[in-house]
């Protein structure tokens, strides 16, 4: 089997808002991007539901709950 060159493989689908965004690790672990980070998590925070925040207010209306009692 040969390998397969970077022009030869496709383009992951992204957000219209986040095309044309690269990010590389460069060998001291940092991550590259050439996007604004900030831009990148403000993205996230208008597009993406955080599990760990649901869940907390998950358990809070159980104990809110079992108070009531």
């Amino acid at each position: 089997m040969t390998k397969k060159k970077k022009s030869d493989q496709k383009k992951p689908a992204v957000h219209d808002e986040l095309d044309g965004m690269n990010v590389q690790i460069n060998s001291f672990g940092e991550v590259i991007s050439n996007i604004d980070i900030d831009k990148i998590n403000k993205f996230l925070d208008e597009n993406v539901e955080d599990k760990k925040l649901q869940e907390k207010a998950e358990k809070e209306k159980k104990k809110d709950k079992k108070t009531k009692k």
